[in-house]
């Protein structure tokens, strides 16, 4: 039996808080326009049994009517690129808990050689899979993982362990977010930073206004509102919207920055953007 691996804990831990403590949080943090991202906590709905139910019956759906259109896919990478149809990496869970994330490979086999975050235009994404990532094809394999309970149909998108903000959430990572949806245009904002630039402006810039995001819907996500966040992925996939004012504000000021050392990617991987 394989021992899943989780990261360290905090060294300040705590008890779960209850629904209200939970409750009370949310609020305050909403008086207070903060998200609380040290230890961060979810809506009764975010982590209910009613919310997995319809996360694994959707994912199922799903992964039955897309059964063919998935097997043309990867057949067609297979031809039409060397190397596997499938990109898996380690990325963080619920509480911790790592697990393997799938998705169709848009990029070249030996992508994570390079700089971890992509970019519009980025020459190591090839041609078919630019036309997969327009339409969020790449990530059909997800639904696997939404199956298995690794992730959940709303959510904070799941990072990497070395570049997540939040270490261990009480909620599932999702395929679609309010992070997602607002930074729906993010490798057209990141083309315009500079490389030697490009991670210290994502890590002191865009990860933490993700972050803050995230936890900020999570604590008071409903049924509904997670209704809305996927009819507005879903438009968002087949429409060409601009990019949204406060992306483009965030990539006005990171233009603006003093050259700064070059950050090294960690080797063999890549950021939550890539692949």
């Amino acid at each position: 039996m394989e021992v899943v691996p989780r990261l360290p804990a905090s060294p300040a831990t705590s008890p779960v808080p209850s629904i209200q403590a939970q409750k009370d949080s949310c609020n305050a943090a909403a008086l207070l326009n903060t998200a609380p991202l040290i230890n961060p906590t979810g809506s009764h709905w975010a982590q209910s049994a009613p919310k997995r139910f319809l996360d694994a019956a959707v994912a199922l759906v799903v992964l039955i009517l897309f059964a063919v259109p998935m097997l043309l896919i990867a057949l067609c990478i297979r031809l039409t690129s060397p190397g596997p149809a499938l990109f898996r990496q380690r990325r963080v869970g619920r509480n911790g808990t790592l697990f393997v994330i799938y998705k169709f490979r848009s990029m070249t086999v030996n992508a994570g050689s390079g700089i971890g975050l992509t970019t519009h235009g980025d020459h190591r994404i090839t041609p078919l899979g630019r036309s997969l990532r327009k339409i969020k094809l790449d990530e059909l394999p997800q639904f696997y993982n939404v199956l298995r309970g690794d992730m959940s149909l709303v959510g904070p998108r799941p990072k990497l362990p070395q570049y997540t903000g939040i270490h261990s959430t009480p909620y599932r990572p999702g395929i679609t977010g309010a992070a997602t949806l607002a930074f729906r245009r993010e490798e057209e904002l990141l083309s315009r930073i500079h490389p030697t630039e490009m991670e210290n402006f994502y890590h002191r810039h865009i990860k933490p206004l993700k972050a803050r995001i995230d936890a900020r819907y999570m604590c008071r996500a409903t049924f509904w509102s997670d209704l809305r966040i996927i009819a507005a992925t879903f438009l968002a996939c087949i429409s060409s919207p601009r990019m949204p004012a406060v992306v483009r504000k965030a990539s006005r000021h990171g233009m603006t920055f003093q050259p700064l050392p070059a950050i090294e990617s960690a080797s063999g991987d890549s950021l939550g953007t890539s692949n």
